[in-house]
């Protein structure tokens, strides 16, 4: 397993620059909201009520997303070996709940006036417009700054706010053409302007909440990108094929567990390295993959049973081949052994520490047909150690 996680002071640098933009961002929500419910009120413009209750929905998702980055860039503890990032996750659909919810509200209240009260509806007038404009500008000024610093900072979250910031500006452009042409003499329009920035929010909460969902039920990566990240893997050197491939997010956090099928002659230290070299490939390539679990395999049990569970321990194969092969090998032979499980067999290497003399006529045919009682032996290879060159046999 390779596991890559963000440093505490990376951490801190990313909960301040997080803290940092929102904090700006709410300041601005507030200052909009306040004068776009104030001139609404007095200049008779409920599209700007409406578009004033959405900028203060954005300082209750600053504050949420102030409290959720807070705990969610926290460092993995002992009861969260993951990290904090589902912190994250769970704000994010708590934000997107608040937003449906305050979307039908808004609904209801313009579709009541604009069917049940069209008498009351009045004229705005020319400063409705001035703060339209206002808003506009701002919210897109806050988006583009927002979005910067959460593609920076790799999180969702931020990027999600940044989102809501120009839903704001989008509703604000609404606004500032239906108040015109209530000007010009449809004042249904303004009623009409409220709804559909109500439906705008509830969009908006919609899709965070929706994301969160997957996330929560651990919804894989999208397909392109799954077979890019096996393509990466099965190109590595060393890697015959890729299998089992799984995958989830845990914030702006993706963790994927993989099996390698390598060959089944090579060390345990070759077949770790061989993992370790998939994993820095497919992280150069998509950086936000912080935690890589790899198995290495040495056959492929993705079509078929594994390797069966029945087959001895070391141990167990070490004392049957000692008394199958008492006399023909010696101790210290036995004790260098390599075994490969692989299907329903054992094959086995072993580098002979016999003397020289007493190689002569040792063969792997003649190793297997002593042990032939012992159903669970496969293929046998030897090693042997001569003065003049090196030798080995397979049976």
């Amino acid at each position: 397993m390779t596991a890559q996680s963000r440093l505490p002071d990376q951490l801190e640098r990313e909960k301040s620059a997080a803290s940092r933009v929102t904090l700006i961002g709410m300041l601005l929500d507030a200052l909009l909201g306040g004068l776009k419910c104030v001139f609404g009120a007095i200049f008779h413009s409920q599209a700007l009520i409406v578009d004033g209750i959405h900028s203060f929905s954005d300082v209750l998702s600053d504050l949420v997303v102030l409290a959720i980055v807070r705990a969610s860039r926290q460092a993995p503890d002992r009861n969260h070996p993951y990290g904090h990032q589902r912190f994250e996750t769970m704000g994010t659909m708590f934000l997107g709940s608040i937003l449906i919810a305050l979307s039908g509200a808004l609904i209801w209240d313009s579709l009541d006036k604009l069917v049940f009260r069209p008498a009351e509806l009045m004229t705005p007038e020319w400063p409705v417009l001035v703060i339209a404009a206002l808003s506009v500008l701002s919210k897109e000024w806050i988006y583009r700054y927002t979005r910067k610093v959460g593609e920076h900072i790799q999180s969702d979250l931020i990027i999600a706010n940044a989102w809501h910031s120009r839903t704001d500006a989008f509703s604000s452009v609404i606004v500032l053409v239906a108040v015109a042409g209530a000007m010009l003499g449809f004042p249904w329009l303004d009623s009409a302007a409220a709804i559909v920035v109500a439906l705008i929010v509830g969009h908006v909460g919609w899709q965070l909440a929706w994301s969160s969902v997957k996330e929560l039920v651990d919804t894989a990566l999208d397909r392109d990108t799954t077979e890019n990240v096996l393509t990466i893997a099965r190109k590595t050197p060393g890697v015959r094929n890729v299998h089992d491939l799984r995958s989830r997010r845990m914030g702006s956090d993706v963790l994927l567990d993989l099996h390698l099928q390598v060959s089944p002659v090579i060390s345990v230290s070759e077949g770790h390295e061989i993992g370790v070299n998939v994993t820095s490939r497919i992280r150069s390539e998509y950086p936000q993959i912080h935690d890589v679990t790899f198995h290495i395999d040495a056959e492929n049990d993705a079509e078929a049973e594994p390797t069966a569970s029945h087959l001895p321990a070391r141990r167990d194969v070490i004392g049957a081949l000692s008394d199958a092969w008492a006399g023909l090998v010696v101790p210290e032979t036995l004790n260098s052994i390599r075994l490969h499980y692989l299907g329903a067999h054992v094959s086995v290497e072993l580098f002979i520490h016999n003397d020289d003399s007493a190689c002569d006529g040792l063969t792997a045919e003649k190793l297997k047909a002593r042990a032939a009682e012992l159903p669970w032996l496969g293929d046998v290879r030897l090693w042997f150690r001569q003065p003049v060159k090196d030798r080995h046999d397979q049976a």
